[in-house]
């Protein structure tokens, strides 16, 4: 590798927050490792993308920056494909895109620093791609964080649930969760290094189950490990994403209600109002189950904010079908919603379902529940307006001179500060509501 005395590496990232918060503990590994960070392509030894396969585009994405890149092998950089699409494709990636040296999915990267070992032996063909029956999560005490106020824990790795569509279960492997000892020494961590917010993560994080830590410590269920971690002392808010229908408990609500640090947002991904094409997509739990859970929390004694996840136009999905997840917007009345055209992924039993839905028609369904949705978060968000909130401050947008701010309930709430204040990132401050707008709220810093 050129560079030897200094070798240096650049990651781009796709995809979901574990993907983000994986790249984070890469990062880490590989400074610990003697690399240095680099911010472009053109700088860096060891060029490394971070891959995501949900979707056909993103997986692609990764594939023309290889071709747009493949010229610069000739200065002697290597790269590497990590993450879902390394773990999916595989060797054929080798195939694919003759240049690159190291393929690595994710229930591998404990073991990059061997694979970082063998690259710079000169080594053109290193893999990571026999672990996704482990017990082990990628636990590292590197872990370079982006944001100095906010940070990610991942508390469980992989999928068992196999729905139908999703590829997750093939590129991550078999759920395995952390202690709970272990997550809240991290927790405490952080906590000393100044973080103030925590978001928990797994691709069920609901699906915890806290494997046999020490003795002297009980297992914790996902509630009690919640509340813990929310009682961690200088932590302000504990978040979590993403959970599951069919795990979700009466436990969770109690927590959120009883405890104030944990913030007042659940993500429910429903996918469709349907029970037919529920169970076709095998989500293991039908709409009325899904609305049982719903009315859990909108019977809490605090306002919890609900969002979710849809895909349109799934392998026979009828307009039937289809009216009765638009229904189900007006029963929920959901404060955010990920709206996605179904895409076909390789491996995943839908594949092989007929009456595939044509793409146009995908589109205009996926047109129709956005706008639907757009009305109903106008409408909602207009609740708001007087009402004073604590938001976390993000940023500044220096142009509309507004500062950003994100309140318990995940949402945007842009505002104004007083002449002469300037508030300090990653510090908490009281707004009021002015206006409200379907993605956001805009407000004025109360002193």
């Amino acid at each position: 590798m050129p560079g030897e005395t200094q070798k240096t590496f650049y990651l781009e990232t796709f995809g979901c927050q574990m993907n983000v918060h994986d790249s984070e503990k890469v990062i880490g590994t590989l400074m610990a490792q003697g690399y240095r960070q680099v911010s472009t392509v053109e700088e860096a030894g060891l060029i490394l993308y971070n891959t995501c396969s949900i979707r056909d585009k993103a997986e692609q994405k990764v594939f023309h920056r290889l071709a747009d890149y493949k010229k610069l092998q000739a200065q002697g950089k290597k790269f590497g494909v990590l993450g879902c699409v390394a773990q999916q494709e595989g060797e054929k990636i080798f195939e694919r895109a003759p240049h690159v040296s190291l393929v690595c999915g994710s229930a591998s990267y404990r073991n990059l620093p061997q694979m970082l070992i063998q690259i710079e032996a000169g080594n053109q063909r290193v893999t990571g791609l026999d672990d996704r029956e482990t017990d082990e999560c990628f636990e590292t005490e590197f872990t370079a964080r982006t944001n100095p106020h906010r940070g990610y824990i991942t508390i469980i790795e992989g999928c068992d649930k196999f729905c139908a569509y999703c590829v997750v279960p093939f590129t991550r492997g078999k759920e395995r969760s952390r202690a709970s000892d272990s997550v809240l020494a991290e927790a405490r961590q952080m906590a000393e290094r100044g973080y103030t917010e925590i978001q928990l993560l797994g691709q069920n994080v609901n699906s915890y189950k806290d494997p046999a830590g020490s003795s002297s410590i009980r297992k914790k269920t996902f509630a009690e490990l919640l509340t813990a971690v929310a009682e961690v002392a200088r932590i302000k808010r504990v978040r979590f994403t993403t959970s599951h229908p069919r795990d979700f408990g009466r436990d969770i609500v109690a927590a959120i209600e009883s405890v104030s640090t944990l913030c007042n947002h659940v993500h429910l991904p429903v996918q469709s109002g349907s029970t037919r094409v529920l169970d076709a997509m095998q989500r293991l739990y039908t709409r009325e189950q899904y609305l049982e859970r719903i009315a859990w929390m909108k019977a809490a004694k605090r306002e919890i904010s609900i969002t979710t996840d849809i895909i349109v136009g799934f392998p026979g999905e009828s307009e039937a079908d289809f009216e009765q997840t638009l229904s189900l917007l007006d029963e929920v009345e959901y404060d955010g919603i990920f709206g996605f055209k179904y895409s076909p992924r390789p491996n995943t039993p839908a594949l092989k379902f007929e009456d595939a839905i044509p793409d146009g028609e995908k589109a205009r369904r996926l047109a129709v529940l956005q706008e639907k949705q757009r009305e109903i978060q106008r409408r909602r968000n207009e609740r708001h307006l007087g009402q004073i909130a604590e938001v976390m401050v993000e940023g500044k947008n220096e142009a509309r001179g507004q500062w950003i701010g994100r309140t318990s309930q995940n949402k945007v709430l842009n505002f104004k500060a007083p002449e002469g204040v300037t508030p300090v990132l990653g510090s908490y401050v009281p707004v009021v509501t002015t206006g409200c707008f379907p993605n956001s709220l805009l407000g004025q810093m109360v002193i």
